[in-house]
């Protein structure tokens, strides 16, 4: 069915009560797809009703998770026409991002996705258009803004003042090699009940290849890499932080030195420039050998001093504030940290459902953390400097 005409055919949306416990479906029930609805589920303020995924081996093991009265199904159309679903996670490869996401808000559903949110300013528009014009809540998975050890630096140093005028905040993921998935044993060949054609979808079309499928992180038609799968968590954290929107300009540099099975660099570092008079720098590398600690943060340096977040560090510490003794007369701070979990976003999402607010890592938000390292990643592979383009702008 074309999409006009699968649009037009729709229901419209379920209303809630204020104890209807909000009733969702899950779109891509693969490793990410199932935490997510285990955290969830957890909250206890919503049910999965609805499973759906390309293999019949993941859609069964949602099923498992959401309980026995869930349904399965292949074509995610099917999900958002239902007038009894209030809300969807969408949890698919990145490729599949836009599409879905635009076919459930013009379906009236509420939608938590996966980031990045898109690859490109085109779909990315799409989606804050379609938000707009649904009245629909938008939360996408880019957890930092909910994490304690990014909160609390903002409020207490940024967002009060203590840190002065910021000239630069530097950004870092270091990873161990496990990172990619791999693929099981026996994958040679598809299984019966996985149906490529449909995981491929818009994406360039190839035969069956389980490297593709289990990490398809590796590869720049199904995934951004580093850049927008990795780079978008600590970025989106440094916009949050400072308030930012568009990057004026982006540079990058980087390349596949190590693993020769990817189009996506191992190494990566790269420069946004914005028009507040500010740099924010990333750098990432995926060398370093199993058992190595993932690290990853975001560091703002200003007139009044350092704040510094470890992203994955809980306890004592995994915050720190250092100040510019000759400007301010702030001392020294640290504060703890939590897990790096979705259970905050997830829970802010259901509020948000739930009050019709808008969401702490909303469209919008999103569009411009997601753009900036889409600019990034223009920037590696042109291998030259990206300014913004008016076009990319949201309208007012």
């Amino acid at each position: 069915m074309e999409r006009r005409a699968f649009i037009a055919s729709l229901p419209s949306a379920r209303v809630l009560g204020a104890s209807d416990r909000i009733r969702v479906g899950l779109i891509g029930s693969g490793p990410r797809g199932q935490y997510l609805l285990k955290e969830l589920l957890k909250t206890g303020a919503a049910e999965c009703v609805a499973v759906c995924d390309v293999y019949d081996v993941r859609r069964a093991q949602g099923r498992q998770i959401a309980g026995p009265g869930a349904e399965e199904y292949l074509d995610h159309k099917q999900v958002v026409a239902r007038n009894d679903i209030d809300a969807v996670i969408v949890a698919t490869p990145d490729h599949w991002h836009a599409a879905i996401t635009v076919d459930a808000l013009n379906a009236g559903k509420d939608v938590y996705v996966e980031k990045p949110m898109v690859h490109f300013p085109k779909d990315g528009q799409a989606i804050v258009r379609a938000v707009r014009a649904n009245k629909r809540i938008l939360q996408v998975g880019t957890q930092g803004r909910g994490l304690q050890q990014f909160v609390e630096p903002k409020t207490r140093f940024i967002d009060s003042g203590i840190i002065g005028k910021v000239g630069m905040v530097r950004t870092w993921y270091t990873s161990n090699s496990g990172y990619v998935q791999q693929a099981p044993a026996g994958m040679e060949r598809k299984p019966e009940g996985l149906d490529w054609e449909r995981w491929l979808g818009s994406a360039r079309h190839v035969p069956w290849d389980p490297g593709i499928y289990f990490s398809p992180y590796k590869w720049l038609h199904y995934d951004g890499g580093m850049i927008m799968g990795i780079g978008i968590h600590v970025v989106d954290s440094a916009h949050h932080w400072l308030n930012l929107k568009a990057p004026s300009a982006a540079v990058a540099m980087g390349g596949i030195y190590h693993y020769k099975d990817r189009d996506t660099p191992d190494v990566i570092s790269f420069l946004l420039e914005y028009p507040q008079g500010l740099v924010v720098s990333f750098a990432a590398e995926c060398l370093s050998a199993p058992g190595v600690r993932t690290s990853a943060g975001v560091e703002a340096r200003g007139t009044g001093g350092v704040v510094y977040t470890e992203r994955y560090q809980q306890g004592p510490g995994a915050f720190r504030f250092i100040p510019n003794s000759k400007t301010t007369q702030a001392p020294p701070a640290e504060g703890p940290g939590v897990p790096a979990s979705a259970a905050v976003i997830l829970q802010d999402w259901i509020d948000c459902i739930r009050y019709r607010k808008r969401a702490i890592c909303n469209e919008e938000a999103a569009y411009y953390s997601t753009m900036a390292c889409f600019m990034a990643a223009e920037a590696y592979k042109t291998k030259t400097r990206v300014e913004w383009n008016r076009a990319w702008d949201l309208p007012a």
